[in-house]
């Protein structure tokens, strides 16, 4: 926008245009804002309370590049899910808040990394407030996502009747006026609409706007979304529509594809979208791991360290996936080109969730190496056809040890989900 003044940060990006000079905020271990990479999010489709199927669908996320998923909490049941979903997330998840503060309160409890907040769903002023409290005793940040089609009623009677830019960011700047009376500042904002000229400008004056700009010069971090863009192809074309306009005048620190699609569609596009323009570095390699937790029988961070150098050196567009436990390991990251699942002192190998090889765990990484090979040269189904017939049996078989010996809340998750359910039933009814 020419003559358009916005304070910048003193870096450059790419070659040709400048960010914008934003505070950092930290969801789970990945930085937002300050200049941090501009991170992908994306949202899964699954029931929450389906811990298996809503971690496949995180694995299969994560490894299309999304660095944040965000999961529904709308009934108790999914923040019960949240609470054995998170441990074993390999990405920060954000809990989907749609009108009661109950939920809110029960998926902190959950242990999320971040709550998203619509302004307008929420009736109370209080109940906000209960809910920032509580996220600011535990270090977890909120995002203030105003959408255009859940505006206030009294804000959408005083704008005309219609859904306006002005309108949009007058909602964002009255939830954080909330957040801001008990001295709450770890937030993100959005100001989404399906209309991409309506969107575009609502960020344009939120960025702009001095009631969200520190003394430093710092704006609040924004996360940019077309929402409801629609489907393949139309939606895709409209919500880069949106997404560059305004990544490319310096504007958003963390961005989110809204397709009617296989959210995996969302996390590549977000992806794409980055590199394209300079924001995020091209690589071969996609190496996504499990965070470790009560299951993982070996050390998780130094074996995906040590893979990732290897392959890296091999230089082959590949997605693989290094895992803490044979319990979950396989299922979770059955979307991966190959993976490794450690336990009882074996690495199961798998190809697309299919376990094709046993190995001893001292040679695990050089495992990954050889069938990162062979796929490279012979391809998926090839590999799948090499592999040992006998080795799914033993997997099998140690995975059941596995769980004898472990039991099936080894991340103790179900202390969470009591203290859920007493939430559920202590806490005074409303939104």
């Amino acid at each position: 926008m020419a003559g358009r003044s916005r304070p910048t940060s003193t870096y450059r990006v790419g070659v040709s245009f400048e960010r914008r000079k934003t505070r950092q905020i930290q969801v789970g271990k990945v930085p937002v804002g300050g200049g941090a990479p501009i991170s992908v999010q994306s949202m899964t489709t699954t029931k929450t309370a389906d811990v298996e199927g809503t971690l496949a669908q995180i694995y299969a996320l994560a490894g299309a590049g999304a660095d944040i998923v965000r999961c529904t909490c709308n009934e108790v049941e999914a923040a019960e899910g949240l609470a054995q979903i998170v441990p074993r997330s390999p990405v920060p998840i954000v809990a989907d808040i749609h009108n009661n503060y109950r939920r809110a309160l029960e998926a902190i409890e959950a242990g999320v990394q971040c709550i998203r907040l619509n302004p307008g769903n929420i009736k109370r002023p209080e109940h906000i407030k209960v809910v920032a409290s509580e996220c600011k005793d535990r270090g977890i940040p909120i995002r203030i996502g105003v959408n255009g089609g859940s505006l206030d009623d009294k804000l959408y009677k005083a704008h005309g009747n219609k859904v306006t830019p002005e309108a949009m960011v007058e909602s964002a700047r009255a939830e954080m006026a909330h957040l801001a009376e008990i001295g709450f500042d770890d937030v993100k904002v959005s100001v989404k609409a399906s209309s991409v000229p309506l969107m575009v400008e609502a960020y344009r004056q939120l960025a702009d706007d001095p009631y969200f700009i520190d003394q430093d010069g710092a704006s609040v971090p924004l996360h940019l979304g077309v929402t409801e863009a629609g489907p393949m192809p139309t939606g895709l074309l409209k919500a880069t529509a949106g997404l560059a306009t305004l990544l490319l005048e310096g504007v958003g620190d963390t961005i989110r594809y809204s397709l009617t699609a296989d959210p995996v569609e969302e996390a590549r596009a977000g992806r794409q979208l980055l590199e394209a323009l300079g924001l995020r570095e091209r690589k071969g390699l996609d190496l996504i791991a499990c965070p470790s937790c009560g299951r993982a029988e070996v050390d998780v961070i130094d074996v995906a360290s040590r893979a990732q150098a290897a392959l890296d050196r091999m230089d082959i567009p590949i997605q693989v996936a290094v895992m803490g436990c044979v319990v979950n390991g396989p299922g979770e990251a059955r979307e991966a080109d190959l993976g490794i699942a450690a336990g009882r002192g074996k690495g199961h190998l798998f190809v697309k969730g299919r376990v094709v090889k046993v190995v001893p765990e001292p040679q695990m990484v050089d495992s990954l190496l050889r069938w990162a090979a062979i796929i490279d040269d012979k391809g998926i189904d090839e590999a799948i056809k090499l592999g040992d017939p006998a080795a799914a049996a033993e997997a099998e078989r140690d995975r059941a040890a596995m769980f004898d010996e472990q039991g099936l809340d080894v991340n103790d998750s179900g202390t969470r989900i009591d203290h859920i359910r007493r939430l559920d039933a202590d806490l005074p009814e409303g939104e």
